[in-house]
């Protein structure tokens, strides 16, 4: 998003760290095992960064020979998932000397992600 909507009081950027920090934690991951980088720019606004495709590109470069990326943001895949994400960021790691990339699906429709859904929804009639 752009970043004057976190200026303006937006809690995306705050949902997106705790995310990144819960996962990790659950994944027992340190703090040099992963990145939060955020996808979407567009226009001539400044947008919240680092952006998707300058981490993978620097990663590769600097090196990095696997990534796995997430988009926790994401409960389903869509075309920012699948055609942004897992075709073009693909293609900017792998160009930038990166040699394998694995993009993690959303949920999506399986029954565990349905039933969490239904729990929450539920709680709130």
């Amino acid at each position: 998003i752009p970043q004057r909507f976190v200026d303006n009081g937006d809690v995306y950027y705050d949902h997106c760290v705790n995310t990144t920090q819960l996962l990790a934690k659950a994944l027992n991951l340190q703090a040099d095992e992963y990145q939060l980088c955020f996808q979407s720019i567009f226009g001539r606004e400044e947008w919240l960064k680092p952006q998707t495709k300058s981490s993978l590109e620097s990663l590769a470069k600097d090196g990095t020979q696997h990534v796995q990326v997430i988009c926790p943001g994401f409960s389903v895949d869509c075309l920012e998932t699948l055609e942004e994400i897992d075709e073009e960021n693909r293609g900017y790691f792998m160009e930038s000397g990166g040699a394998q990339f694995s993009y993690i699906p959303a949920l999506n429709d399986r029954d565990d992600h349905i039933q969490a859904l239904s729990s929450i929804i539920a709680k709130q009639l």
